[in-house]
């Protein structure tokens, strides 16, 4: 029981990280053109 716990935490926890990882790299993507994030939205980057 407690391993089906410990699974369901661990992929929690990995799905929590992959989102965090992919919105810094959108971040990263959307400051390089040149753009602000605002709400988790890219605003006035070129194309």
């Amino acid at each position: 029981m407690f391993g089906l716990i410990r699974l369901v935490i661990f992929a929690l926890f990995a799905f929590a990280a992959g989102v965090l990882f992919e919105r810094q790299q959108a971040s990263e993507k959307c400051l390089a053109t040149g753009g602000t994030m605002t709400a988790g939205l890219c605003l006035g980057a070129g194309s």
